[in-house]
C-alpha cells in the first residue's frame, strides 16, 4: 500500500481545493483520485474532507492530519534534496582494500591530494596480501593486481602491469647473464608463494620451474633479498621502476615478461548506484597512473 503517496494525494487535494485539479496536477483521474482519499479516510477512520458538489473543506480532524501532513512531506523533500545533492559531492568513509606493496608505494604518498580535493570523505585504507571478500569485508573497492576476466565483480582497469625478470649488476656479474629459459635452472631464482613463472614470450606462453634456497610469504622479503644480490626475481616495474632506471638493477631475457593479461585493477560490487567517493577515487586513480603510469616511463616496455 502506498501510504506516503496517499498523504501526497491528500496534500494535493487540498492545496488544489479539488480532486480534478489535484488530478490534472498528477496525471491521476478524479475517480482515482476519490478512491485514493476514500481508502485513506478507511484506513484512518475518520472523515478528513467535507464534499459538496461545489466544493471541498477540511473537517477539524481533516485539518489537523493536514498540518502534519505537510510537515511529514517537506521533511521527505528535504531527504531527498539532501541525497540529491550529496549524490554529485564525494563524501562519506570511503573503505579501500590494496595489496600491502602496491598501497604503500602508490596509493598512500597520493593520499593527501585526494583528501585536499575531497575534504568531506576519510579514507579507510586497509593493506593486505590476502584475498578479502569485498562485500563480506564491507569494503567500497578494492585495488587487484590480478587477472579478473572471470570476476563475478565489476573491476575498471587503472594501469598495466608489467612483470620483468631482473637482478643486480653484482650477481650477474658473479653468476652470469641467463640467455635461455633454461639458463635460470642454473641460478638463484627468488618467488613470493609461487613453484613457478608463468611467462610470456615470443613463442608464447612459458613456465619455469622456481627452487630457490628461499621460500617466503611476503613480496618485500622478495625484493630486499633482491636488492641485495641474492638472486634473480619476477617483480612488477611499479615495484623495481626506479631501480631498473637507476641501475640497481638490470633487466634479464627481456624477451619475456610476466602475465600480460594481468592489470591492475579497482574493484567494487555494483554498477548500479555507485556512490560519488568510489567513482571519484577510481577516477582520481585512473587519471594518476595513465595509460603509460610513471613508474614505466624511460623503461623502453
Amino acid at each position: 500500500m502506498d501510504r506516503l503517496g496517499d498523504l501526497d494525494v491528500f496534500a494535493r487535494v487540498v492545496t488544489a481545493r479539488s480532486m480534478s485539479a489535484a488530478g490534472r496536477e498528477l496525471k491521476l483521474s478524479p475517480a482515482v483520485i476519490s478512491k485514493r482519499i476514500r481508502r485513506l479516510e478507511e484506513r484512518l477512520g475518520v472523515r478528513l474532507l467535507q464534499r459538496t458538489t461545489r466544493q471541498l473543506s477540511l473537517t477539524e480532524a481533516g485539518q489537523g492530519f493536514y498540518e502534519r501532513v505537510i510537515s511529514i512531506l517537506s521533511s521527505v523533500e528535504e531527504a531527498e534534496a539532501w541525497v540529491a545533492s550529496g549524490a554529485a559531492t564525494a563524501r562519506g568513509v570511503l573503505r579501500v582494500s590494496a595489496p600491502t606493496s602496491f598501497g604503500r608505494l602508490h596509493i598512500a604518498p597520493h593520499l593527501k591530494m585526494f583528501l585536499d580535493q575531497n575534504p568531506l570523505v576519510t579514507v579507510d585504507l586497509v593493506l593486505s596480501d590476502g584475498f578479502v571478500d569485498i562485500v563480506g569485508e564491507s569494503f567500497d573497492l578494492a585495488v587487484r593486481i590480478a587477472d579478473l576476466q572471470d570476476s563475478s565483480l565489476v573491476a575498471r582497469r587503472l594501469a598495466p602491469n608489467h612483470r620483468v625478470l631482473c637482478a643486480t649488476p653484482a650477481y650477474v656479474a658473479a653468476r652470469g647473464q641467463p640467455g635461455t629459459l633454461d639458463d635460470l635452472q642454473q641460478h638463484t631464482l627468488i618467488a613470493h608463494n609461487a613453484d613457478q613463472w608463468r611467462l610470456d614470450g615470443p613463442k608464447g606462453a612459458a613456465t619455469v620451474r622456481v627452487n630457490g634456497p628461499l621460500r617466503t610469504n611476503s613480496s618485500e622479503v622478495v625484493r630486499e633479498t633482491l636488492l641485495a644480490g641474492l638472486g634473480i626475481a619476477l617483480r612488477s616495474t611499479w615495484d623495481v621502476g626506479p631501480e631498473l632506471k637507476d641501475g640497481r638493477l638490470v633487466r634479464l631475457l627481456p624477451e619475456f615478461s610476466g602475465g600480460k593479461r594481468v592489470a591492475i585493477h579497482g574493484v567494487y560490487p555494483s554498477r548500479r548506484h555507485m556512490e560519488q567517493k568510489v567513482r571519484t577515487f577510481l577516477d582520481f586513480l585512473a587519471g594518476l597512473y595513465g595509460p603509460v603510469p610513471y613508474w614505466d616511463e624511460g623503461l623502453g616496455l
